[in-house]
């Protein structure tokens, strides 16, 4: 399986918008139409798609963000598979791609992220990546989770 990370662009961007979010998860992530709009009023975010192969399977968003700790912070914003795509263990294949590419392109010692705490799979699947809960809650009150590089 070869998986691209591959930025939004205006070939691939009506695409990303056709992305779904399954409905038990709407109240854990925003939408992709909603992402795209948070990232063009801040300049960190950077959008991309998950594909696998040459079929969109998901979407991203990750940036640093420099006033943020000591030396800034790398984020994982926003993930997600697919609706459709779920259930076949590419949320992990996809994050461990995801993961990958932040520590190549930051070269950073930690990946924050942050998550709605009922959300009990994205949970799981992240600790299994290493992340822990570090105690802050971030500006929706949502959970923060890091990762020690």
């Amino acid at each position: 399986m070869t998986v691209h990370i591959k930025e939004v662009t205006n070939e691939n961007r009506s695409e990303i918008l056709k992305l779904q979010i399954h409905e038990r998860q709407r109240s854990f992530i925003e939408t992709t139409e909603q992402c795209l709009k948070d990232a063009l009023e801040c300049k960190y975010y950077r959008p991309v798609g998950l594909y696998l192969e040459n079929t969109l399977v998901g979407f991203a968003m990750y940036g640093f963000f420099p006033g943020e700790g000591d030396n800034g912070r790398v984020w994982l914003d926003r993930y997600f598979i697919d609706a459709k795509h779920q259930g076949q263990g590419l949320g992990t294949v996809l994050l461990d791609a995801l993961i990958e590419q932040l520590i190549r392109e930051y070269d950073c010692p930690e990946i924050y992220l942050s998550i709605v705490e009922e959300n009990q799979a994205a949970c799981h699947l992240y600790k299994k990546f290493g992340f822990s809960f570090n105690g802050e809650a971030d500006f929706n009150n949502e959970r923060v989770m890091v990762k020690k590089i």
